[in-house]
């Protein structure tokens, strides 16, 4: 039992003190240039995907057809999803009681879910190893999840949320870690086989996220400048996650 209240603060305090702390950077310190930041959260995203996320889910043992195929139908269905939202906004502008969400919110969101869940898994294994594993781990786990909340947060705020809404959202998709630490600590061995498969769904995510949503929407500037500036940025937001990587791996 106390093995498992150390999950449950881990993954709890773990989720919470990431968005907290990314939120205080990103509402406070960046949100004047929140518009202009949207190439450095492609960056991060797709850094998060390529440099983190997917390397994670191949060291599983998945054979690379089946992992890549995943991903791919993972794009597909949320390419599908995108669609049908669209749709069914467009058949609902006049209904006073309709709110417009932007389907990239629901997958960013759905995307740092399944990722937050993950960790949760993560960390159950840790702690059932030991504590001072679990200890390492969830300072791990917050490090790593600074730089994909300021890219979620990003995102959001350039969607039009407003900074109470952005950081609830976030949290909410944080708390799924509470999930997956509980259900790795009574079902760990039954569960360690689906995780490579929820990597891929949420690498196929961000992927989308990043190449259909943010790129596009920097195209619409085509001065000399905005190349330059968004060029930099996006190599930062990739920068910080390799950045991130490396340190974690030393």
């Amino acid at each position: 039992m106390e093995t498992l209240i150390r999950i449950l603060l881990a993954t709890l305090g773990g989720g919470v003190v990431s968005v907290l702390i990314a939120a205080a950077f990103t509402l406070s310190l960046l949100r004047r240039w929140v518009p202009q930041l949207v190439s450095y959260a492609a960056g991060v995203l797709l850094a998060a995907a390529f440099l983190d996320i997917l390397p994670e889910m191949s060291a599983s043992g998945l054979p690379p057809t089946r992992a890549f195929a995943t991903v791919l139908a993972g794009m597909v269905g949320f390419f599908v999803l995108e669609k049908f939202a669209h749709w069914h906004h467009a058949h609902g502008a006049g209904d006073p009681e309709h709110h417009h969400v932007h389907p990239a919110d629901l997958m960013i969101l759905l995307g740092d879910a399944l990722h937050s869940f993950v960790d949760g898994l993560l960390l159950a294994a840790a702690f059932l190893q030991s504590t001072q594993l679990g200890l390492v781990t969830t300072a791990a786990v917050i490090g790593h999840e600074i730089p994909h909340k300021v890219g979620d947060f990003m995102v959001l705020l350039e969607s039009g949320y407003s900074r109470a809404r952005a950081l609830w959202l976030n949290v909410l998709a944080s708390l799924a870690a509470i999930a997956g630490g509980m259900l790795g600590y009574f079902a760990l061995a039954h569960v360690q086989a689906a995780i490579p498969y929820v990597l891929a769904i949420a690498a196929a995510s961000f992927i989308y996220i990043a190449a259909a949503d943010l790129v596009p929407s920097l195209h619409r500037r085509t001065d000399m400048s905005s190349l330059l500036s968004q060029s930099g940025l996006l190599v930062a937001g990739i920068a910080t996650i390799a950045l991130q990587i490396a340190l974690l791996e030393h």
